[in-house]
C-alpha cells in the first residue's frame, strides 16, 4: 500500500505542468493523490506506473530514499511551505532533515580566497557548536561550507548538500569527492528525479529548500543578481534571519551582501555574530514554529472540507485574472497578491485555466500565457 501511495505521487509530481503548487491544490480539491491522477489523465499525458517502479528501483540501487511528504522523516521546516516538493530523494543521515539547529552558507561560485577562508571558517565553527550546515555543493563558498563543517568535529562534521540535479548526479564533477564525503556523514537531498541533469532553470528551484531547512541564511560573496540573493529572498519570505558578510565597495562579489546588510541583514565577521543572535532568536522561532504546526496540524482535518465549500462558492473564469498573465510569465505569488482574489478562488482559477490550455507552469512558481 505504501509503494502504491509513492507510486501516486511520483506519477503526479512527474506530471508536465504539475508544480508543487498545483499538485496540493489537486489534493485539496480531489481529497486524495489517486483521484487527483484520474482527473489529470483526462487532460495530461502521465508518466506510466511501470517508470514510477523503475523511479524507486533506481533509487534503491543508488541507497537513496524517497520520502514522500506525508512521510514523518520528511522536513517539517519545509513541509508547510506554499512550494515544498511533494517528494524528496536523500542519500545519507535522513534524520539530519529535521535537525533543529541549522544554518544554511551559499554565496558566489567564482568566489576569491579570502571569501572561500570565510565560508569554511564560519562552517567549522558552526558544525562545532553544533550547529548544521547547509549549502547547494556548488563551486567556491558552497564547497568551503560543506569542506568547512566536514572538517569539524575531528574530520567527522555532518552537513547537508540540497542538489540542483537528481541525487545521483555530481554537479560540479571535480566535487565528487565532497559528494562522497557527505553522503558518509551527512545528508543529500534533492526534489528532482533520479539522474537529471545539471540546467540552470533548476538552482533556483534547490534554493528554496536550502533556506527552508534552515534556521538562517548567510551569504558570503554574492553579486547582485546572484542566485545566493534569490536563496536569501526565499529566506526573508520564510521569515528566516539573514546575515552577510561585508567586504570591499570596490569588489563586485561584495555588492550582493553590502545591499543586504543596507537592507537590514546582520553584518556578520565571525560566529558569534551569528549565535549572538540566534540564541535569542531561537527560541522564539521554536514556539512560532510549533504554535504554526499545531494550528496546522488542528485544521488539517477540514481542510479537504473547508475548500470543497470555497470552491463550490467560486465563481466562473474572469477573464481579468487571464489578462494579468503575461506571454513571458508572471510570479505565481506576485499575481496572487495583485488579482484581488481570495486564495481558494485564486487557485481554482488557475487550475481551471491550466486545464483549458489558456496558461502552462514554468520554473519557478511561475505561470505563463500560452500564445
Amino acid at each position: 500500500m505504501k509503494n502504491e501511495k509513492l507510486i501516486d505521487i511520483l506519477r503526479l509530481i512527474n506530471t508536465e505542468g504539475i508544480g508543487p503548487v498545483t499538485f496540493y491544490k489537486l489534493l485539496g480539491k480531489e481529497g486524495s493523490v489517486r483521484q487527483a491522477l484520474s482527473v489529470v489523465e483526462k487532460n495530461k499525458k502521465v508518466p506510466s506506473i511501470d517508470w514510477a517502479e523503475d523511479e524507486i528501483e533506481r533509487a534503491k540501487r543508488k541507497q537513496a530514499e524517497i520520502v514522500s511528504f506525508d512521510d514523518e522523516r520528511y522536513p517539517q521546516m519545509l513541509k508547510h511551505t506554499s512550494d515544498a516538493p511533494p517528494i524528496l530523494y536523500m542519500i545519507g543521515n535522513i534524520e539530519l532533515a529535521n535537525y533543529p539547529a541549522n544554518v544554511s552558507i551559499v554565496g558566489a561560485r567564482n568566489a576569491s580566497i579570502a571569501g572561500r577562508k570565510m565560508a569554511s571558517r564560519l562552517a567549522y565553527d558552526l558544525t562545532e557548536r553544533d550547529v548544521l550546515v547547509t549549502s547547494g555543493m556548488a563551486r567556491g563558498i558552497d564547497s568551503a561550507s560543506h569542506k568547512g563543517a566536514m572538517y569539524a568535529k575531528n574530520q567527522k562534521g555532518a552537513t547537508i548538500a540540497v542538489l540542483g540535479t537528481g541525487v545521483d548526479a555530481i554537479y560540479p564533477t571535480e566535487n565528487s569527492d565532497i559528494y562522497e564525503k557527505i553522503c558518509a556523514q551527512g545528508l543529500v537531498v534533492s526534489e528532482f528525479a533520479m539522474g537529471t541533469p545539471a540546467q540552470s532553470s533548476n538552482f533556483p528551484r534547490r534554493n528554496r529548500i536550502i533556506s527552508a531547512l534552515s534556521s538562517a541564511t548567510v551569504i558570503v560573496e554574492a553579486g547582485l543578481h546572484s542566485g545566493s540573493l534569490i536563496t536569501a529572498k526565499c529566506a526573508l519570505d520564510q521569515g528566516k534571519d539573514i546575515f552577510a558578510v561585508p567586504g570591499s565597495p570596490l569588489e563586485p562579489r561584495s555588492a550582493g551582501p553590502n545591499h543586504l546588510i543596507k537592507e537590514g541583514a546582520v553584518l556578520t565577521e565571525n560566529v558569534d555574530d551569528i549565535l549572538d543572535v540566534l540564541h535569542f532568536s531561537a527560541q522564539n522561532h521554536l514556539k512560532n514554529y510549533q504554535n504554526q504546526l499545531n494550528t496546522l496540524d488542528k485544521a488539517e482535518n477540514n481542510v479537504n472540507i473547508s475548500e470543497q465549500k470555497k470552491i463550490k462558492s467560486t465563481p466562473p473564469v474572469k477573464s481579468s485574472l487571464l489578462e494579468l498573465i503575461s506571454y513571458e510569465g508572471v510570479d505565481v505569488d506576485e499575481l496572487l497578491r495583485n488579482c484581488g482574489l481570495t486564495q481558494a478562488e485564486f487557485f481554482e482559477q488557475i487550475l481551471d485555466l491550466e486545464f483549458t490550455g489558456r496558461i502552462e507552469r514554468q520554473v519557478g512558481n511561475r505561470v505563463a500565457r500560452i500564445k
